[in-house]
């Protein structure tokens, strides 16, 4: 669903005008939208109908407590990367036999915690991991299933940034050492190796390489279970990929689509399946909303100077990623548009929403709406510049809430301690 829209001229997030919360809470603001969170999550589940599956909601592209549990109210898990997101996520309301806990670099203290708290599933990524975990576990006097994420040197063909599935990225063990891993695992008398986990990268809006990884991955199941060991859950990952510029040819996968292809890559593999969506729930649920501080005409280009930033929306500079900008009031029909830099305060040339960008014409005091905003935005955000993080507020039909207020100057630097010595 397109939960923002212009009505009357005035762009709303479903029936509250973004106006509103512009002037209440101030900018910069994140907006969510319940409506379509929900709306994501009951596309996903009506396209696993019929599946043995369960969907874990990866908490990482939008950890606010209020968001998990939107999607823990619906009935999902939550995949996790830190003890940081395990403890949100119960705080969330999810139970911790509902979490998945992936990651590259689990500390021994997080794996004691995660097992202590009883997870569903620990995705090993390593061989050091499995001796850490195995000693933890004996520790403990526990018995931990796992899954080990395998890369299978599939090519996302997404941004090189957010690629995960090629043997030179840092993520799982390679599909040729699989098998060595496995049996390493199974040497363990605490670890109980039960699954076999993969994510390929993020932003995918190709069915391919997900037929290509799971096919290899098919494989695998066969080898290991060839290899003596009980293989009976197989974790997709997720990646799904979203429309960020909607007046291009930009066009991700349907979920039905997807899923339809998994039904027949592993019909008669007998293994109970996992999805890890988290962009594609939650990135068009959300905007932005940043206020016109002064417009700059140069020799080259016009540039439009906003409250928001790239510490609060880093994407664009980080990924070259493109947001779709739009005013908040309507343009009058056949508005004239100039080709326009759309940047922060901050003090670096890297600080900017948008570039060469044709906008209607701006003034100080107008409201800029960055859409599909609700992935990757807030929980990526920093204080940099001595910038407070901005509020994140949610909206349920006429009606909003602060779901993290606005951190003040005081807040942030109250924060640094200064030595006695000083």
């Amino acid at each position: 669903m397109e939960p923002f829209v212009y009505r009357n001229g005035e762009m709303v997030a479903e029936d509250m005008p973004l106006a509103r919360i512009a002037r209440e809470v101030g900018t910069p603001v994140y907006v969510y939208s319940l409506a379509a969170l929900r709306a994501n999550h009951q596309a996903f589940v009506a396209a696993m109908r019929g599946l043995k599956a369960e969907l874990h909601y990866a908490v990482k592209a939008n950890s606010n407590v209020a968001v998990i549990r939107a999607f823990a109210a619906l009935g999902a898990g939550a995949d996790i990367v830190s003890v940081g997101e395990m403890r949100r996520a119960m705080a969330a309301g999810v139970a911790p036999s509902d979490i998945v806990f992936s990651g590259v670099g689990k500390k021994e203290a997080e794996l004691r915690e995660a097992l202590a708290a009883g997870l569903r599933q620990i995705n090993v990524e390593s061989r050091a991991e499995l001796d850490t975990l195995d000693a933890v576990a004996r520790s403990l006097n526990r018995t931990v299933d796992i899954a080990i994420r395998v890369n299978p040197d599939v090519d996302a063909k997404t941004h090189a940034k957010i690629t995960t599935g090629r043997k030179e990225n840092k993520f799982g063990i390679d599909i040729d050492l699989a098998r060595e891993a496995y049996a390493h695992a199974a040497s363990k008398p605490n670890l109980r190796p039960v699954g076999v986990a993969m994510h390929i990268g993020s932003q995918i809006l190709s069915l391919e390489p997900y037929r290509d990884a799971i096919r290899k991955l098919r494989g695998l199941v066969g080898d290991l279970r060839a290899d003596g060991h009980a293989i009976d859950r197989l974790d997709l990952g997720g990646g799904y990929g979203i429309v960020y510029r909607h007046q291009s040819n930009e066009r991700p996968f349907a979920v039905g689509d997807y899923m339809q292809m998994v039904r027949q890559e592993t019909e008669g593999l007998g293994c109970a399946l996992s999805f890890e969506p988290g962009r594609s729930l939650v990135g068009n649920a959300g905007v932005l909303l940043g206020e016109v501080i002064l417009v700059k005409p140069g020799a080259a280009r016009t540039f439009v100077v906003v409250d928001a930033a790239m510490n609060d929306l880093i994407r664009p500079t980080l990924y070259d990623a493109w947001h779709d900008i739009v005013p908040l009031r309507q343009p009058a029909a056949g508005a004239p548009a100039a080709v326009t830099d759309i940047v922060g305060p901050i003090c670096e040339s890297g600080d900017y929403l948008a570039q060469e960008r044709p906008m209607p014409p701006l003034a100080a005091g107008d409201v800029l709406v960055v859409k599909s905003a609700g992935a990757y935005g807030a929980v990526m955000a920093s204080t940099y510049n001595t910038r407070p993080l901005v509020p994140e507020v949610l909206v349920d039909g006429d009606r909003y809430t602060v779901i993290r207020p606005r951190q003040s100057l005081d807040e942030l630097i109250a924060a640094d301690r200064v030595p006695d010595w000083l």
